[in-house]
C-alpha cells in the first residue's frame, strides 16, 4: 500500500475533500493520518496487508458501530469506511494528560462499552471470546517443574475446573480485546476507546480483570495502588449497574487465574501463537514496554495467590502460584514490582 493517505472517490463523495493531512505514529499493523475534511478534523486509519488484516478490519468496523449505541459515547464516531482499502475515517478527539485517578474514568467507560451489546448480538459479525486452553495449563505446570516447584496432584483438577468455568461462562459484552493505556483517549468529555481490531463478544469480567492482573496484553503493564484499584473496580460495577440494571456477575478470581496461564500475554501481538513463552522464561527474560516478562509473571502470581486464598476450588493453585513466585524471586532477586503509574 502507498504511504499516501488513502481517501477514495466514495469517501470524497460522502465526506468531502481531505486537506492538510499529516502522518501519525501507529502500530506496524496500520497507517494513521490526521486531516481535515470540509474543515472538520478527522483521523484516517488504514489496516495494512498482513495476517488476518481483513478480519481485523471487519472486527473494528463492527465494534465501532455496536459501541455507537452508547450514551454517553465510549468511542470516537465512525464517519466513513472504505472496505476495499481497509480504511476507516473517525472523529478526531484530542487526548489530554490523564488525571492521577485516571483508572476510575477508564473503568467507568469500560463498563459502558461492555454494556452496549447483549444476547441478541451473539452469532453476529464479532467472534466469541476464547479463553486459555489445556495447552496453557500444561505449559504453566511445566514452568513450575523447571523452577523446581512440585505441583500438588490436586492442582490439575482445579485447573480443569477453572478452564471449564471460563469456557461456559455466558457473556455477550462488547470486549475491546486490548483495552490498554494508550488505546484510551482522555478528553474533555470523558474517556473514549480506540483500536478495536481484536474486539469480540464475551464476559466483561475478563477485561475488568486487566486492572488487577496488570494489563496483560499491553505494552504498558502497571500495578495501580490498592486504593485506586478498589475505587476503579467499584466504579466499573456502578457504571454497569446504571447501564444494564443488573449487578456484575462472573468471577474476578477465575478471570485473573485465566490470564496467569496465558504465556502469549507476555509478548506483543506479533509474537503470539507460535511459541511457548512460559517455557522460555527459565533461560531468558525480555523487556516489552514498561516491564520484563518475569516482572509481569511475578505480579500475576502474587495476584492469584492473594485472590485464591479463600477459594476451596482454587486453594492448591493459589499455593502453587505462591511457590512459583518464591522460586522466581530466589533465582532472580532483582525482579522488581510493576510500575504503579502509567507512562
Amino acid at each position: 500500500m502507498s504511504s499516501t493517505m488513502p481517501f477514495g472517490t466514495d469517501l470524497r463523495a460522502e465526506l468531502g475533500t481531505p486537506r492538510r493531512s499529516c502522518r501519525l505514529e501507529s502500530s506496524p499493523r496500520s497507517r494513521v493520518w490526521r486531516a481535515e475534511v470540509d474543515g472538520t478534523p478527522v483521523v484516517v486509519k488504514q489496516l495494512v496487508d498482513g495476517p488476518e488484516a481483513d478480519e481485523r478490519y471487519a472486527r473494528e468496523v463492527t465494534a465501532l458501530r455496536l459501541a455507537a449505541r452508547s450514551g454517553p459515547p465510549v468511542t470516537p464516531r465512525l464517519l466513513g469506511t472504505d472496505p476495499a482499502e481497509r480504511v476507516l475515517v473517525l472523529e478526531l478527539l484530542e487526548h489530554q494528560q490523564p488525571r492521577e485517578d485516571w483508572l476510575i474514568d477508564y473503568a467507568t467507560t469500560l463498563a459502558r462499552l461492555h454494556a452496549t451489546t447483549g444476547p441478541a448480538d451473539a452469532g453476529g459479525a464479532l467472534p466469541a471470546w476464547s479463553g486459555p486452553t489445556e495447552r496453557d495449563t500444561e505449559s504453566f505446570l511445566h514452568l513450575a517443574t523447571a523452577l523446581g516447584v512440585e505441583a500438588p496432584s490436586a492442582v490439575r483438577a482445579e485447573l480443569d475446573g477453572l478452564l471449564a468455568r471460563l469456557h461456559r461462562t455466558p457473556g455477550h459484552a462488547l470486549l475491546h480485546g486490548d483495552p490498554c493505556p494508550g488505546n484510551d483517549l482522555h478528553t474533555t468529555h470523558g474517556v473514549r476507546f480506540i483500536d478495536f481490531e481484536q474486539a469480540s463478544l464475551g464476559h466483561g469480567i475478563v477485561e475488568l480483570a486487566y486492572l488487577r492482573i496488570g494489563f496483560p496484553t499491553c505494552w504498558c503493564s502497571t500495578a495501580p495502588p490498592p486504593a485506586l484499584l478498589d475505587a476503579a473496580e467499584a466504579a466499573y460495577r456502578t457504571a454497569w449497574r446504571d447501564a444494564t440494571g443488573t449487578d456484575v456477575d462472573g468471577d474476578l478470581t477465575d478471570a485473573c487465574a485465566g490470564w496467569l496461564l496465558r504465556g502469549d500475554a507476555l509478548v506483543q501481538r506479533a509474537r503470539r501463537g507460535a511459541t511457548d513463552h512460559l517455557a522460555e522464561l527459565p533461560a531468558r527474560d525480555w523487556t516489552w514496554g514498561t516491564a520484563t516478562a518475569r516482572q509481569r509473571l511475578a505480579h500475576r502470581l502474587a495476584v492469584v495467590d492473594g485472590l485464591a486464598a479463600d477459594r476451596d476450588d482454587l486453594r492448591h493453585l493459589g499455593r502453587l502460584a505462591a511457590a512459583v513466585r518464591r522460586a522466581m524471586l530466589t533465582r532472580w532477586p532483582t525482579i522488581r514490582p510493576l510500575p504503579a503509574k502509567r507512562p
